[in-house]
């Protein structure tokens, strides 16, 4: 298997990589920050137009139909950027939840309007510390309507169409509702990392329809595994750079009139990080062609993609603080950008224990039931 991109994808990777770092830059993230804006509206209209938003989304439906590595490229870009965008809410989550489970209705309804950035979604599927299991979930879908809370959800306060996970009939299942109708209430929460904000949604019998999953429980798994690759490839983009940058500030800091980078200490700290990222990147890929080609490879893969770049992307958001000394604490630098956002990767889509848990559930030969 080769795990190499092609052309195309190397293409694609560096327009994102142009655009994203020209205009994500640390001042234009504190100017977001200082603004007090949940989101950088005129880059999201930017990566609509260059067709960013529909990489993934099917040509039918107003998208290019590009593949999950094609997306995943991108991803990458989007971490290494450290973007302020909902593009792993809207795009990664909301719109492939519609793509593997909306009706051809649903569909035609949300899916071009969330390519073309006119809309913007989120998945509503945490319930405080809980994770996203059949015991979790305590909001009900009856009779059309939704009533329960959703929280911390991602994006909440800037999307205009949830898909939400419910319970019918004591099954685990999906719903989408519109945010602009009756019996939604929206609250924002304190958010660890200052460029993506997080809200409690409150349905109280807000209309929803019923994503034509079958069988839902499929359908839920495999959005959750396709989701923990796209979230390894932007955990990847993060961990590619916090190592840049210690190594650039090792190489340019001096100590005792020496180089910080000529100290063995040094060398192997940023060592260690780069055969993490190695492995991470590695992992990824086989999630992104296990996400296009293969269900039954999918689980496994996944969770392996998901746990190692979280890894990665811990180990280099930690060390790249601990490179830059004491100034690399203070709101001046910029490690905290990616240290706030590892940690806020590392809480989302279950933590770690769900992952492994996963991971061994699906090895070959394992008896253990799959969460």
């Amino acid at each position: 298997m080769n795990f190499d991109l092609s052309d195309e994808q190397k293409m694609l990777g560096e327009q994102a990589r142009n655009l994203l770092t020209e205009r994500s830059t640390p001042d234009r993230l504190r100017e977001l920050i200082d603004a007090g804006a949940e989101w950088d509206e005129s880059l999201w209209r930017e990566i609509a137009e260059l067709g960013f938003l529909g990489a993934a989304i099917p040509e039918e439906h107003g998208g290019l139909g590009m593949t999950q590595l094609d997306l995943g490229v991108i991803s990458e870009e989007m971490g290494r950027a450290n973007v302020a965008l909902p593009f792993f809410s809207s795009i990664v989550l909301a719109a492939d939840a519609i793509a593997l489970a909306g009706s051809e209705a649903q569909k035609a309804a949300w899916l071009p309007r969330l390519a073309s950035g006119e809309a913007i979604g989120t998945f509503a599927y945490a319930e405080g510390a809980a994770g996203w299991d059949d015991h979790a979930v305590q909001a009900r879908w009856q009779d059309g309507r939704i009533s329960g809370v959703k929280t911390p959800v991602a994006d909440g306060g800037i999307a205009t169409v949830a898909v939400v996970l419910v319970k019918k009939d004591g099954k685990r299942a999906l719903a989408l509702v519109d945010l602009g109708g009756a019996g939604v209430g929206r609250t924002r929460l304190a958010s660890f990392d200052q460029l993506r904000a997080h809200y409690s949604l409150s349905f109280d019998g807000a209309a929803a329809e019923l994503l034509d999953a079958a069988p839902a429980e499929t359908v839920i798994a495999k959005l959750f595994d396709r989701a923990a690759v796209q979230a390894a490839f932007e955990a990847v983009g993060g961990t590619d750079a916090c190592l840049v940058m210690a190594r650039d500030y090792a190489m340019e800091r001096q100590i005792f009139g020496r180089q910080l980078a000529s100290y063995q200490a040094i060398k192997h700290r940023l060592a260690d990080i780069a055969v993490l990222l190695e492995l991470a990147r590695s992992n990824a890929y086989f999630g992104a062609w296990a996400a296009g080609e293969s269900d039954d490879d999918l689980p496994a893969a996944a969770a392996s993609a998901r746990l190692t770049a979280n890894g990665a992307f811990e180990k280099g958001a930690r060390e790249n603080l601990q490179v830059h000394g004491g100034i690399g604490y203070t709101w001046e630098a910029n490690c905290h950008f990616y240290y706030r956002r590892e940690r806020t990767l590392a809480a989302s889509l279950g933590g770690r224990d769900l992952w492994a848990d996963r991971l061994i559930a699906h090895l070959p030969g394992t008896q253990v039931q799959a969460a």
